[in-house]
C-alpha cells in the first residue's frame, strides 16, 4: 500500500485521503545539495522533538531544493524550498508544518489557500512553535521559538 504518485485527479485525491484515514505514513524524501539536505535534516529533528513528525509524514512525501520561490506542490505532496527557507532550522521546521497543514486541507477538500486557509495554517505553525518551545531542552531553540512566536503574533493571520 502506498500513496499515489500524484494527488491531482479526483480519484488520486480520494485514494490518498483514504490512506490518511488509515493512519498511513509516507517515507519522507529530501532532494537537493548536501548542504540543503543537512539543513532540512536539522529542521526535521526539531519536528520530531515537537512531536509532529507523523503529522508531517502523513501529508508530505518530499522536500526538494529549488532555485525559485518556496511552495507546496499539492499534486505531488511535496514542498519545494529554496536555500533561504531552510537557513533557520526552527523557522524551516515550522514552515514544513504549515505546508503540511495546507496539504491536509487540500486532501480534505477545504480551501487550502487564501485568507481562512492562511489563518488555519498559521495557527498550526504557531501551535508547533509552542510545542517545540515546551519540549526542547536547548535554550537557543526556545529563544528562537519565542522570537518567531512574537513575529507571528503581529501577523494579520492570527
Amino acid at each position: 500500500m502506498s500513496f499515489p504518485e500524484k494527488a491531482y485527479a479526483e480519484g488520486e485525491v480520494k485514494e490518498a485521503e483514504k490512506l490518511v484515514e488509515k493512519c498511513y505514513r509516507r517515507r519522507l524524501r529530501v532532494k537537493g545539495s548536501p548542504e540543503f539536505k543537512q539543513k532540512v535534516k536539522k529542521a526535521i529533528e526539531l519536528v520530531k522533538t515537537a512531536g509532529y513528525y507523523n503529522f508531517l509524514r502523513t501529508y508530505i512525501g518530499e522536500i526538494a531544493e529549488i532555485d525559485g520561490f518556496t511552495q507546496l506542490r499539492v499534486s505531488e505532496a511535496a514542498i519545494w524550498a529554496n536555500k533561504y527557507a531552510v537557513a533557520n532550522p526552527v523557522d524551516a521546521a515550522s514552515l514544513f508544518i504549515q505546508k503540511a497543514n495546507h496539504m491536509k486541507d487540500y486532501l480534505e477538500g477545504k480551501p487550502y489557500y487564501g485568507g481562512s486557509a492562511e489563518r488555519r495554517s498559521v495557527k498550526k505553525r504557531t501551535e508547533f512553535l509552542e510545542a517545540l518551545k515546551r519540549k526542547s531542552r536547548k535554550k537557543e531553540i526556545k529563544e528562537e521559538c519565542e522570537r518567531l512566536l512574537k513575529e507571528w503574533s503581529e501577523s494579520v493571520y492570527l
